[in-house]
C-alpha cells in the first residue's frame, strides 16, 4: 500500500499528473461533498468517489473528467481509516436511498455541518452554524415509504442467473431511471414495511400484475406508497396503479388486506400520466378512513397518502421545537405559515400566536391542515390553498404579518416569493429548509432586502444520506 502523501498519484505516475480515463490510481479522502460523495485531490484536480469515506485510502478507476473536477469508481479499500464501519444493509452500494451507511454516524454529523458551512460561504453569508442535532436513533426511522414497480429488474453482483429480470418491486438505481433494484429489506424504513412489501411483491406476481414500463409506459402497478404512524401504530398502504382496473385490483387488495390485517387503511390512487410521481389524480379508499393519525408535539395530525409530513418522526418533534423557539411569536401577534403542508409547524405554533395563516399549493395537504385544526381544536388557523407565489402576488399588499414561517420544497423559493416575502416587512422569518444549497440564494436575497441572519441551526432529518434540514433564523434589521 502507498503511503498517505496528501497528494494521490497513480503508481508510477509524476506528482501531479491528471489520471486518464479508466486509469487506477490511489486518493486520500479528505471529506464528503453536499451530494454525499467522498472528495479527495489529483494534482490540481477534485475528485469525486461514491462511498468513499473521509480518512481512508482508496484505490479507484477514473470515469470521467470535467475541467477541475474527475469523477472516479471506488474499486478497493486500501486503509479504511478511523470512521468507516460496516454497512448494515445488504443493498448498500446499490441502492440510491442512504449514501454513506459506512461512515460512523457522529462523522456524518460533522461532514453535514461542513457542508452546510462551504454552501454559506459561497453565498458570501458569513454566520456562525451550529452543531447538528444528530438522531437518538438513526436506523428504522423513515415513517414513510415509496416503492417503485418496474418491468426492467436490476440484477446486482452476485444474485443467481437466471432471475426474473421482467418484474421489481423497490427502489431505483442511482442514474438509472429504467432500472429498479427488487429490496429485500431496508435499514431505515420502518419496522413493518419489509413485510408489507414482500406480500405485494408475491401477490403481484402470481397474480400476474404488469408492472409499469418507463419506456413503453404500460401496466397496470406503478408505485407502492407505505406510511406508518409512529406514535399511533397506524398503518396507510397506498398502492398508485395506471387505471382504475377493479376487476383486477379488488381482489388483490382483498388478498393484502387478509394477510395483514394491522393494515388501518388501504387506498388506491390512479395516475394516467407519463410522470413518474406517486401522486394520483383521483383516489378511492378500499378499506379504513383513508388516512392514518400521528401525534407530535402535543397535537394529533392526521395524515392522507398524498399529504407531506416530515418522514422522520421523532426528529420531526425536536424541528418542532426549533421553529417554536426560533419563532418567539406572542399572544397577540399574527403568523404566516408558507408550504405549510399538513399544518404540522403553523398549528404547533399556534398557541403561541393570535392567529395562523397557511398557505399550501396541494388540495389534499391543505384539506388535512383543516381537518387538523379542527381536530385538535384550533379556531385560530385557517389556510388557502393555492401556489405560494400566486398568494403573494393577489394578497401581500394587505397581509401585515408579524412571523412568517417557510418550508418550501428541496428547490427552494421561487425568487420572486423571496422577495415578497421580504416585501412584508415581518419582525421575523423562520427558513426551514432541506436543501441549503437551493436555500442560499434566497437566504441572500433576504439578506438584501433588509434582513439580517440571527441564528443558523441544523438538524439531521434523514441520517445516512447527504440531506440535512436547517432552521434559518432571520431578523428585521
Amino acid at each position: 500500500m502507498a503511503g498517505r502523501s496528501g497528494t494521490s498519484t497513480s503508481p508510477g505516475a509524476a506528482p501531479g499528473a491528471r489520471p486518464g480515463r479508466g486509469e487506477l490510481f490511489e486518493l486520500d479522502v479528505e471529506r464528503l461533498d453536499e451530494r454525499g460523495f467522498g472528495v479527495g485531490r489529483a494534482g490540481e484536480a477534485r475528485v469525486r468517489v461514491r462511498h468513499a469515506v473521509p480518512g481512508s485510502r482508496v484505490r479507484v478507476k477514473m470515469v470521467r473528467r470535467r475541467a477541475r473536477r474527475l469523477e472516479a469508481r471506488l474499486e478497493e479499500v486500501l486503509d479504511p481509516g478511523p470512521h468507516q464501519v460496516a454497512a448494515r444493509c445488504a443493498h448498500f452500494g446499490t441502492c440510491g436511498g442512504c449514501a454513506f451507511q459506512n461512515l460512523e454516524y457522529e462523522r456524518q454529523l460533522v461532514e453535514l455541518r461542513d457542508a452546510l458551512r462551504r454552501a454559506l460561504e459561497r453565498a458570501g453569508l458569513e454566520v456562525d452554524v451550529e452543531p447538528v442535532v444528530g438522531a437518538a436513533d438513526p436506523w428504522h426511522y423513515r415513517n414513510k415509504m415509496d416503492f417503485t414497480f418496474g418491468d426492467a429488474r436490476w440484477v446486482a453482483p452476485g444474485e443467481p442467473s437466471g432471475v426474473e429480470r421482467s418484474f421489481a418491486l423497490g427502489l431505483h438505481v442511482p442514474g438509472r431511471f429504467d432500472k429498479v433494484l427488487d429490496v429485500d429489506a431496508c435499514a431505515i424504513a420502518f419496522p413493518e414495511a419489509p413485510t408489507l412489501l414482500a406480500t405485494v411483491r408475491e401477490l403481484s406476481r402470481r397474480r400476474g400484475l404488469e408492472p409499469w414500463s418507463t419506456r413503453r409506459h404500460t401496466g397496470l402497478l406503478r408505485h407502492l406508497v407505505l406510511r406508518k404512524g409512529f406514535r399511533t401504530g397506524e398503518l396507510l398502504v397506498d398502492l398508485v396503479t395506471s387505471s382504475d382496473a377493479d376487476e383486477l385490483v379488488e381482489p388483490f387488495v382483498a388478498e393484502v388486506l387478509e394477510r395483514h390485517p394491522e393494515v388501518t387503511t388501504l387506498v388506491q390512487s390512479v395516475n394516467t400520466r407519463l410522470a413518474a410521481t406517486a401522486i394520483g389524480e383521483r383516489q378511492r379508499v378500499h378499506h379504513g378512513p383513508g388516512a392514518i393519525r400521528e401525534r407530535l408535539g402535543g397535537l394529533t395530525f392526521t395524515i392522507s397518502a398524498a399529504s407531506f409530513f416530515q418522514t422522520n418522526t421523532a426528529q420531526a418533534e425536536r424541528l418542532l421545537e426549533m421553529v417554536r423557539e426560533e419563532g418567539r411569536c406572542e399572544r397577540g401577534e399574527g403568523l404566516l405559515d408558507l408550504y405549510c403542508g399538513a399544518g404540522m409547524l403553523g398549528l404547533g405554533l399556534a398557541r403561541d400566536c393570535r392567529e395562523v395563516l397557511g398557505v399550501e399549493e396541494v388540495e389534499a395537504a391543505a384539506r388535512d391542515a383543516r381537518r387538523n385544526a379542527a381536530l385538535n381544536g384550533i379556531a385560530t388557523a385557517r389556510f388557502h390553498t393555492g401556489g405560494a407565489l400566486d398568494f403573494l402576488r393577489a394578497e401581500g399588499a394587505r397581509l401585515a404579518p408579524d412571523v412568517c414561517v417557510a418550508d418550501p420544497p428541496r428547490a427552494g423559493l421561487h425568487p420572486e416569493v423571496a422577495t415578497a416575502l421580504g416585501a412584508l416587512g415581518a419582525r421575523r422569518i423562520v427558513y426551514v429548509s432541506c436543501n441549503p444549497n437551493a436555500a442560499v440564494s434566497n437566504l441572500a436575497a433576504l439578506v438584501s432586502s433588509g434582513y439580517e441572519i440571527a441564528r443558523v441551526r441544523p438538524i439531521d432529518l434523514f441520517p445516512h444520506t447527504p440531506h440535512v434540514e436547517c432552521v434559518f433564523t432571520l431578523d428585521r434589521r
